[in-house]
């Protein structure tokens, strides 16, 4: 066993290094990357019947699922696991881990905390990446894999199944971001942790730090929230429209 670890780790895909940089080209490629990915899958989709876009949906959920699970256990495996950083609690761990249940039913209520999740969320993390590790290390392909996956799965959902968020789903998801705000300042008074950036700012360079820093820059992400969801309302009710002239 400790043979084949170590066999793994001198492989490229785990030796350190500090190759990415923000707006360096890995970041802008990547960015690049995902998009045209995004928009030839979403293109190819809108052309197929239902089972085939329901498959499509399925499997994206599942990629994106498995970029979490995988690593973590192979973090666990390989090591160093270390509880306080490498659970899959951040928020945009656990939204891939619950993709593939929505992938399964649809529901509009989920759909309606999803989106503002992850357009207002993981965007963020696209623009400014908490990351120093470059291609080809596994940490760099779960990175993206996660973070665009993400993107790439709700506007899938918006698009393919025209699925709009209304005013009422910016209170929902602002409702029940609130509650695992909550739920992970439990868990990171317990393990000493800093889920959810809720102790302190992340290590590289974010939005957050235009906002000062603890407590203040959690106050300013809720106040902002609200006004910041409408927003993004705004431009799907827009799309929408959009697409109805299309149709028309």
């Amino acid at each position: 066993m400790d043979r084949q670890c170590g066999e793994i780790m001198d492989t490229a895909f785990f030796q350190p290094n500090t190759d990415f940089s923000f707006l360096g080209i890995q970041h802008v490629l990547v960015v690049l990357f995902f998009l045209f990915a995004g928009m030839v899958l979403i293109r190819y989709a809108r052309g197929r019947d239902k089972p085939t876009q329901n498959r499509l949906f399925f499997y994206l959920a599942w990629l994106v699922s498995l970029s979490i699970i995988v690593w973590t256990l192979l973090k666990w495996w390989i090591g160093p696991f270390d509880i306080k950083e490498d659970l899959p609690l951040h928020l945009c761990n656990f939204l891939a881990l619950i993709l593939p249940v929505f992938a399964i039913y649809r529901r509009f209520w989920m759909y309606e905390i999803l989106v503002f999740w992850i357009l207002a969320g993981t965007t963020q993390a696209i623009l400014t990446p908490d990351l120093s590790e470059g291609f080809p290390h596994v940490n760099f392909f779960k990175y993206w894999l996660e973070h665009a996956g993400l993107v790439v799965f709700i506007i899938y959902a918006t698009l393919i199944y025209d699925m709009r968020p209304t005013v009422k789903s910016i209170f929902k998801s602002f409702g029940a971001i609130q509650i695992y705000f909550i739920a992970m300042i439990v868990v990171n008074a317990f393990l000493g942790s800093n889920y959810l950036f809720i102790s302190r700012k992340p290590d590289h360079a974010s939005l957050l730090d235009a906002f000062g820093d603890w407590p203040y820059y959690i106050l300013a992400e809720e106040l902002i929230m609200l006004p910041y969801f409408y927003v993004i309302y705004l431009l799907l009710k827009r799309s929408s429209r959009v697409r109805s002239k299309e149709l028309a």
